[in-house]
């Protein structure tokens, strides 16, 4: 349906509604399986449900308490990739989902905005399962689950604060990333990373920018630096003013602190609870503004509809 239409939003919000009650009570009964083993069936049904809500829409939240997370279950496979699905699903944005369905999941009948989400989730993920397994001493699975849950869920099955600098790295560079346009992840997003990647490219072959048989637009690469930009400088100053706050904290741990904030990940290596208010607060802020979209913030700085002179063209050394 056409979304500028009255009735394309409706049946848009239908469809947004129905998925995510699919995928979240599906999620919940396959989780009920696992909770089952540990708690009495009214308390599993809870914990599976809330589990399953908190998988979809990347939030992450721990119902388990005792800053725990998923860590006693970094084994369970069933829950591992049920968490996953849950995230992958969550993270690709309604808009993919809707258009897959409707597409009965045929690769070249789907959109441009489609095949890059899909390709880019499939690319990160995969990037990310094989440095934080050649970097850490954790499992196959602990790996995959790590990269799936970066990109903003906030889930973790094993503890952070033990991984190396080079592991940190990797969850900082994923949590920056984050999800896809129009779902319930934050970041740069998706085909912000891929279109950037795709304008420094043509740039240096001097080709057209391209993607799947389409031509990128015009304004795409402008937009994707700005907001990528936009993004390290925010990260980098509420990193900033996170260790001028706190100067006990270890500046990769602060600046983990910021991008998991910015990304609305929800990850932490433990400093969180230690934090002082005011370095609280600067958190809530960059959560906040990483929610919104660093070009939203920006924008709202912008009132004129643009520039009443024109000026001549001058020459730039750039590089």
């Amino acid at each position: 349906g056409n979304l500028d239409s009255g009735k394309g939003v409706i049946r848009f919000i239908r469809l947004v509604f129905l998925t995510t009650v699919t995928f979240e009570l599906a999620g919940a009964a396959l989780s009920f399986l696992v909770f089952r083993k540990n708690f009495p069936p009214l308390k599993a049904a809870g914990v599976s449900l809330f589990h399953s809500v908190a998988s979809f829409n990347n939030s992450g939240f721990d119902i388990l308490g005792g800053g725990q997370n998923l860590i006693p279950y970094q084994d369970d496979v069933l829950l591992n990739l049920v968490t996953c699905a849950l995230v992958i699903f969550g993270g690709i944005g309604f808009l993919v989902i809707r258009e897959v369905i409707a597409k009965r999941f045929r690769w070249k009948k789907l959109s441009m905005h489609a095949k890059v989400v899909l390709f880019m989730s499939l690319v990160l993920t995969a990037a990310g399962t094989v440095l934080l397994k050649l970097t850490e001493d954790i499992t196959w699975m602990g790996a995959f689950f790590t990269s799936v849950s970066a990109r903003t869920a906030g889930f973790s099955t094993f503890p952070l604060g033990s991984f190396s600098g080079a592991g940190l790295l990797t969850v900082i560079v994923l949590m920056v990333i984050g999800a896809s346009p129009g779902s319930t992840g934050g970041g740069i997003k998706t085909t912000t990373c891929y279109v950037l990647f795709e304008g420094i490219r043509s740039s240096a072959t001097n080709t057209s920018e391209k993607a799947f048989r389409y031509a990128v637009p015009a304004d795409a690469f402008r937009k994707a630096a700005v907001i990528t930009l936009l993004a390290i400088g925010i990260v980098l100053s509420g990193t900033y003013i996170l260790v001028i706050l706190e100067p006990g904290v270890p500046f990769l741990d602060a600046l983990f602190e910021m991008s998991s904030a910015f990304g609305t990940a929800g990850l932490s290596t433990g400093i969180s609870a230690g934090l002082c208010d005011a370095a609280k607060i600067l958190t809530i802020l960059i959560m906040f503004i990483g929610r919104l979209g660093p070009l939203t913030i920006a924008s709202l700085w912008y009132f004129t509809k643009g520039e009443r002179v024109s000026y001549p063209e001058g020459n730039i050394a750039i590089g």
